[in-house]
């Protein structure tokens, strides 16, 4: 057995990193349990009195705890790969810092995007009486895209990348702040492309649902890691169908369906 491969057989996930899913964890249980996680909802910090860059910047401070707890679990594989590469390095915690900062900026700008769409939906709703008054509408539609976006051809190429992350490391690792950077910024790609509708859901809900954040963390870990991903992707997309049919024919079972956050 080569150094290398030795290397790899016995590398663990960082304890950093699993130190990051712990605390993103035990803030999101934290804001549900002092019920202040609601301050931080989406709704709130746009509907309220804060500066509008305030509540973008709150906004991402919580985003980033939730894509510690929620993300980075499906990620490990991936992870425990990297970090053993780079202590080859001469610089491996710099190395996995770059990584993970690569990563964290996708989903970053994904956070953003969506908070500055949901300004938009949020000014439509004011403008237009009839949507103000079907505002069901926009939830079953946004699990109507998440449950059709389980069927994509894009969901699926993404997927069988995130599914082989040793395959994934050989194509693309590079040495270096840079390399661990851009490697970390493509894995991100990858992992939006598979992941966002399912996100999309999350920043719908909340980002402190422990229920809705719970399901979906497993559902993701599960889709990449699990040895009946594949099979759980169309399952999952016909069961957030069947919620959007439900909100869209039965508009009060919304708020159980959202956890009370709506």
């Amino acid at each position: 057995m080569s150094a290398a491969t030795a290397r790899i057989a016995g590398a663990r996930v960082p304890p950093t990193v699993l130190s990051a899913i712990a605390f993103g964890w035990a803030l999101a249980v934290g804001a549900e349990l002092s019920g202040r996680g609601s301050a931080l909802h989406h709704d709130a910090l746009i509907e309220g009195k804060l500066p509008y860059a305030l509540a973008l910047v709150l906004f991402l401070m919580a985003w980033q705890a939730m894509l510690a707890a929620m993300m980075l679990p499906s990620s490990l594989p991936l992870v425990r790969l990297f970090s053993a590469a780079a202590t080859a390095q001469p610089r491996p915690r710099a190395a996995m810092a770059a990584f993970l900062g690569g990563y964290a900026l996708v989903w970053t700008a994904f956070g953003s995007l969506a908070f500055v769409a949901d300004t938009l939906v949020h000014a439509s709703v004011d403008r237009t009486p009839w949507l103000h008054h079907h505002e069901w509408l926009i939830a079953g539609g946004t699990l109507a895209i998440a449950g059709t976006f389980q069927f994509s051809r894009l969901k699926d190429r993404c997927l069988e990348v995130c599914r082989h992350p040793g395959a994934f490391l050989l194509r693309h690792y590079e040495r270096g702040l840079a390399g661990g950077f851009t490697l970390g910024r493509r894995h991100g790609l990858f992992c939006l492309g598979c992941c966002w509708a399912l996100m999309l859901l999350m920043f719908a809900a909340g980002v402190a649902n422990l229920w809705w954040m719970a399901a979906l963390t497993a559902l993701m870990v599960y889709e990449k890691t699990g040895p009946g991903g594949r099979r759980a992707v169309p399952v999952a997309g016909i069961a957030l169908l069947a919620c959007a049919a439900l909100v869209l024919a039965h508009p009060h079972w919304l708020p159980a369906l959202l956890g009370g956050s709506h």
